[in-house]
C-alpha cells in the first residue's frame, strides 16, 4: 500500500505539473511576442524560426517615431478608466439590489446584452450617435463601452454580494444606517476582493474591445487597439511594429493586476464571508 506522505508527494508533483504544462501553454505566445518584436522585419516571418538572433529595438523606435502611440495610449486610459468607474458605479447598486430582494431577471437581461455580438448594437449606435453629432467623441465610446462593463461586473459581484449574512445589514438598519450608506459603509468593504476582480476584468475587457472604438471613434479619439489595427495591410503586415505594439498594449493590464494581485487572489478564491 502506498503511504499517506506518499499520496501527497505524488498528488503534489503531479499538480506541479498539470500547473507548469498550462504555464507553457499560456506563456508560450506571450513570449514568442516579445521576441518578434525584437527581431528584424526578415526575422519575423522567418522559417525554420530563428531562436537565437541578434536584438534590436528598431521596431520600438519606429513605432515611436511614426506613430503618436502614447496619445493613442491616452484615448485608451481615459475610455477603459471612466468606462469601468461608470459599469462599477451601475453594477454595485443593481448587484447588491438583486441579491437581497432575490430576483434573477435585471442580472438575466444583463448576461443577454453581454452575450450578444457588438455588430448587433453597431449599426443602431451609429445612426443614433450620428444624428446626436456625438461619433468620434470620448463619451460615446464611454458609454458603448460601460455595456461591456456593467454586466461583467454585475455578474463578478453578484455571488460576494449572495454570500454577506442579513444579519449584518438587519443590526446596521437597527442602527439606522439605511439605503445608500448601508451599501457604502457595510456592504462595499466586504465586497472588496470582489470588487478588485471585476476592475481588473472590466478594465480588460474595455482596453481590448476593438469593434466600437473603430466604428464610433475618430481620429482625435483613436484608442491603441484600433492604431495597431494599421500595421496589418491587404498585401503586407508589418509584424515587428505589430508585436511591438502587441507588447506595450500588454502592459497597462499587467500593471493594474500587479497592483491589486493580493485582491485579486482573495476575490478569484473567495466569495464567502468568514464570520
Amino acid at each position: 500500500m502506498v503511504s499517506q506522505s506518499s499520496s501527497r508527494r505524488i498528488a503534489a508533483v503531479s499538480t506541479t505539473l498539470q500547473v507548469f504544462a498550462v504555464a507553457v501553454v499560456l506563456l508560450i505566445p506571450v513570449i514568442w511576442m516579445a521576441l518578434s518584436s525584437l527581431k528584424r522585419p526578415g526575422e519575423v516571418t522567418r522559417y525554420p524560426p530563428t531562436v537565437i538572433f541578434d536584438p534590436t529595438l528598431a521596431n520600438y523606435a519606429k513605432l515611436f517615431a511614426e506613430v503618436p502611440f502614447f496619445e493613442y495610449g491616452l484615448n485608451s486610459l481615459i475610455v477603459s478608466v471612466v468606462s469601468t468607474l461608470l459599469g462599477l458605479a451601475l453594477a454595485l447598486p443593481c448587484a447588491f439590489a438583486i441579491s437581497w430582494h432575490s430576483v434573477s431577471w435585471p442580472a438575466t437581461i444583463a448576461l443577454i446584452t453581454r452575450m450578444a455580438p457588438g455588430t448587433l448594437f453597431v449599426l443602431p449606435w451609429f445612426v443614433l450617435f450620428s444624428n446626436l453629432g456625438m461619433t468620434g467623441g470620448y463619451w460615446v465610446l464611454i458609454l458603448t463601452h460601460t455595456v461591456i462593463t456593467m454586466p461583467l461586473a454585475l455578474w463578478v459581484l453578484l455571488p460576494y454580494f449572495d454570500a454577506l449574512p442579513r444579519s449584518i445589514f438587519e443590526s446596521a438598519f437597527v442602527d439606522g444606517c439605511r439605503g445608500v450608506k448601508c451599501l457604502v459603509h457595510i456592504a462595499i468593504p466586504l465586497v472588496l476582493p470582489g470588487l478588485m476582480v471585476a476592475i481588473i476584468l472590466s478594465f480588460i475587457a474595455s482596453w481590448n474591445y476593438f469593434l466600437f472604438a473603430l466604428v464610433l471613434g475618430g481620429i482625435d479619439t483613436k484608442t491603441l487597439i484600433v492604431a495597431s489595427f494599421n500595421f496589418v495591410g491587404e498585401g503586407a503586415t508589418d509584424w515587428g511594429r505589430l508585436m511591438a505594439a502587441a507588447v506595450l498594449i500588454c502592459l497597462p493590464p499587467l500593471v493594474l493586476i500587479f497592483i491589486m494581485q493580493r485582491g485579486l487572489i482573495s476575490g478569484l478564491s473567495g466569495g464567502s464571508v468568514k464570520g
